[in-house]
């Protein structure tokens, strides 16, 4: 189950799990930094549950946990970020992008690289996952090295809320209606093939086709 709390982080409903106490340690250091870094806007004990409560929904489906705190901070991070472009009524004067698809493994990886990349600054890029698993596939992290694009330390993220509400446009592969729907936002749909268990010939095609896709946006936004 997901709450929005007004003007601030989305905390989802992550049951029983306790964060272990040497992780608690270490995500002091990352909840001061945050708090510095957000402090014109969030008390350091929402950055805290931010940052715990990000931690948490990353380890749900990690099969390692060894640095999973650093990844909490990057997530975190954003979640407040996207936050604060939510609740904000000043607009950021840049296009606000969100990729949806199930894995955030694939196809909205590969779409929020190359947006990022054609895009130099110009728009927002964020990507998220229905259903995440715990890495980036590798066929598609060969593919986008090709075209020079590294994104060997992305990592597979949640849908939440706030990314949602802090975006311009929502574009969904293959989710179904699994993104909250608000009134304001352009959503698409883009039928793709989904790169899970293919090799990299069928990635490079997946690729190539987000790319057309992408491009084809792109100068619908900017002109």
């Amino acid at each position: 189950m997901m709450v929005w709390i007004e003007g601030t982080p989305l905390m989802t409903d992550t049951g029983e799990f306790t964060i272990p106490p040497a992780v608690a340690t270490l995500l002091d250091t990352s909840a001061t930094r945050l708090a510095a870094r957000f402090a014109a806007t969030f008390s350091p004990e929402t950055v805290r549950e931010c940052l715990d409560d990000s931690y948490i929904v990353l380890a749900a489906t990690a099969r390692v946990h060894t640095h999973l705190y650093v990844l909490a901070e990057r997530f975190a991070a954003e979640r407040l970020s996207a936050t604060i472009t939510a609740n904000s009524e000043a607009a950021t004067g840049k296009p606000e992008i969100l990729f949806v698809c199930v894995h955030n493994a694939g196809r909205s990886q590969m779409a929020a690289a190359l947006l990022d990349h054609h895009g130099a600054g110009r728009v927002v890029v964020r990507s998220a996952g229905s259903a995440p698993v715990d890495s980036v596939n590798p066929a598609v992290v060969a593919a986008l090295a090709e075209l020079d694009l590294d994104v060997s330390k992305e990592f597979p993220k949640p849908l939440t809320d706030e990314v949602v509400r802090a975006s311009d446009v929502v574009i969904t592969m293959g989710c179904g209606d699994a993104c909250p729907i608000y009134p304001g936002k352009r959503y698409l749909n883009w039928e793709l093939d989904d790169p899970a268990g293919k090799d990299l010939e069928a990635a490079r095609r997946i690729r190539d086709d987000i790319d057309a896709r992408v491009k084809s946006l792109l100068e619908e936004l900017l002109g």
